[in-house]
């Protein structure tokens, strides 16, 4: 018989599923389900979907913390972004946060190490699977998506960025044209396009024989549209920001005088 991963039908299962396999045990007196033996053929394939937690979250969380004030300043010291209306300067913010947040990690070189989170109690389980159907859970960080986070941060590692570079590769985040509801759309787009010749400019200075690098900046860059901002929120703020909305404080920190 093939294996059946045994994580499969997790959002199939019925409310009271675990105080239900609890009670079938205790009167049959053996398990309700035969445990299977692992090898290399039947390995589980949902180890990348266990939800992990920062290993050294005190340090961790203040490194971040430091990232993204710095991340909202550098938004704050661009003149060009400060002649914005205050809509498309919001606009603008919750869209590229999160990979410039990314950026900054990367030019800060922050390295951070997971682990499992920890099972909650059998009642805290059952309490949570008999909650209001109308609250939506929030996402929990994997052990996918931290590896995608971490191979991202790796790959502009590997690029060894100048402070130049990553300021003007900032820049093409930032002026993003394409970002709905914008009301000054074409004078972001003419700010990108001043920011990506820029940039060009350095490249050609720093790495005149390197013809290719601009381009895998730019796609580099796209990488960082794959990690969501709910991973980051979780991941590195909400063991210090606890029920607080992130985007509101990152709002509070853009418009605050």
């Amino acid at each position: 018989m093939d294996y059946e991963c045994q994580c499969s039908d997790v959002s199939n299962r019925r409310p009271n599923a675990i105080l239900f396999n609890i009670l079938s045990r205790s009167h049959s007196g053996e398990p309700s389900r035969r445990t299977p033996s692992y090898s290399p053929s039947n390995r589980c394939h949902c180890e990348t979907r266990r939800t992990v937690r920062l290993r050294t979250p005190g340090d961790t969380c203040s490194l971040a913390s430091s990232v993204l004030v710095k991340t909202i300043c550098f938004m704050k010291s661009l003149p060009a972004f400060q002649q914005l209306p205050a809509k498309d300067q919001l606009l603008l913010l919750q869209n590229c946060w999160t990979p410039l947040f990314l950026l900054g990690l990367a030019q800060e070189r922050v390295a951070f190490e997971v682990e499992d989170t920890p099972a909650p109690s059998m009642l805290k389980q059952i309490l949570l699977n008999h909650q209001d159907a109308q609250e939506q859970p929030r996402e929990q960080p994997t052990l996918a998506g931290v590896q995608k986070l971490k191979s991202c941060l790796k790959r502009f590692w590997s690029l060894d960025l100048s402070p130049k570079e990553y300021a003007y590769l900032k820049g093409t985040i930032i002026f993003n044209p394409d970002v709905p509801g914008l009301r000054a759309a074409l004078f972001v787009e003419g700010l990108q396009q001043e920011a990506q010749l820029a940039l060009q400019e350095v490249l050609h200075l720093l790495h005149p024989e390197d013809q290719g690098r601009f381009a895998r900046l730019l796609l580099a860059a796209s990488s960082l549209k794959t990690i969501t901002p709910a991973l980051i929120t979780e991941l590195f703020f909400r063991p210090i920001i606890s029920q607080v909305h992130l985007l509101d404080l990152l709002t509070d920190m853009l418009f605050s005088r």
